[in-house]
């Protein structure tokens, strides 16, 4: 093999605050570096290229993928937050290729069906272990993929997996007891298995570039839940001016634009809440990352780095009050959740009970399992299900399919 004269170029301004894929802690198995990439940009390109990743364009957001073709989906989604992500690392010199990379792999392990879906299969999975859509992420970057000759999985750089694993903060605090998210539940196995193989500091924070992709996550959703909301007619411009940093923005708007039609004022609504919401982060967490040196510094904290002001934090609790009762909880949104929570949970019985009715290749490979095994590999395949597959799979194997709308 002859070496390549191209360097990756890694010339963008990066502060001393920022993870450095020069100084990667490197990948579980080595791999000669790239002569065209840097490390995280490699990580970038494996997420966008696996099966995971493509499968997101067919699963659910909030509405299912047949009700119409501008509502999100898990891919628009992602595309979203990773556009915000890389927005903010630029602005405040972290590592975009790294946060990008994150914001892409976020929504990785969801099944079809959105939260809907993850509920139906948790119950399904109690007995052996429950099912935790971060946990699944995790499963499909480190093992279920199966797209290079020489390891399972994607083989990410240590700072990714720590990004993918802890990007909503520690999973424990310095005793081993679970926090935040798991204060009240188990950690799942995922988790705890991998931090064996491989230490992800599960009590430390991760990096800068991983708590931008959750805060980008939480900008994203809020805003085009909003804007999704609208579309669907499940509530009105007027509605939304209960909500004081939208009333704000919309008096803004008629003050500006006096005539403005609705369909324009409503994109113009979610152009200025996205900007309002990142300058927001950006304020509220450059004075914080001038206080540190280094991205150790910001694991070791005592607190996240990246995050709203508290005016901040109020619009962004102000707008997941409205947006509850509003959209997640409408009667049209909570009986298309039921039924498919039921379908899910059909699927997952059905193959339990009959394995037969799996492809093949999924079949030879859980045969000689012992039960809880088996029922890993079945949530397996229907996590990867997009949501037209797993209706297409229901029809199949049963008499009557629910109508998802």
């Amino acid at each position: 093999m002859t070496t390549s004269p191209f360097l990756p170029r890694n010339d963008r301004p990066r502060a001393p605050y920022a993870c450095d894929p020069k100084h990667s802690r490197g990948r579980l198995l080595a791999e000669p570096l790239s002569a065209t990439r840097t490390e995280f940009q490699r990580d970038r390109d494996r997420i966008l290229h696996s099966s995971a990743f493509r499968r997101l364009k067919h699963k659910t957001q909030v509405f299912v993928y047949h009700e119409g073709d501008h509502y999100r989906t898990r891919l628009t989604h992602t595309l979203e937050v990773a556009q915000i992500a890389r927005s903010l690392a630029r602005t405040l010199e972290l590592d975009e290729d790294l946060a990008e990379a994150l914001a892409l792999a976020h929504d990785l392990g969801h099944p079809p069906f959105g939260h809907a879906g993850e509920d139906a299969l948790h119950v399904c999975m109690a007995p052996y272990g429950g099912f935790d859509h971060n946990a699944q992420a995790l499963r499909i970057v480190t093992n279920l993929e199966r797209r290079y000759a020489g390891f399972d999985g994607l083989n990410l750089t240590w700072e990714t997996l720590e990004g993918l694993v802890k990007h909503n903060g520690p999973l424990v605090d310095q005793n081993g007891q679970g926090v935040g998210a798991y204060k009240n539940k188990p950690i799942p196995d995922e988790f705890l298995n991998y931090d064996r193989l491989q230490s992800l500091d599960l009590a430390k924070f991760a990096s800068a570039e991983a708590q931008i992709a959750a805060i980008a996550d939480d900008i994203a959703y809020n805003t085009h839940d909003i804007d999704d909301g609208l579309r669907a007619g499940l509530f009105t411009l007027a509605d939304l001016e209960r909500v004081p940093v939208l009333a704000t923005i919309l008096n803004d708007i008629k003050s500006q634009w006096p005539h403005l039609d609705v369909t324009r004022t409503i994109h113009e609504l979610g152009r200025r809440l996205i900007t309002w919401l990142i300058e927001d982060v950006l304020r509220e967490s450059l004075p914080l990352l001038q206080s540190v040196q280094s991205c150790e510094d910001i694991r070791a904290s005592r607190h996240s780095i990246i995050r709203f002001s508290k005016s901040g934090i109020k619009a962004d609790q102000d707008l997941k009050a409205f947006l509850m009762p509003h959209m997640y909880r409408h009667g049209t949104v909570l009986r298309v959740r039921e039924a498919a929570e039921g379908l899910v949970s059909d699927l997952f019985k059905i193959l339990m009970e009959q394995p037969k009715h799996l492809p093949e290749e999924w079949f030879v490979r859980i045969k000689n399992l012992d039960e809880p095994a088996k029922a890993r590999d079945i949530a397996d395949y229907i996590a990867g299900m997009t949501d037209r597959y797993a209706i297409l799979e229901h029809r199949r194997l049963f008499d009557v399919t629910p109508e998802l709308r």
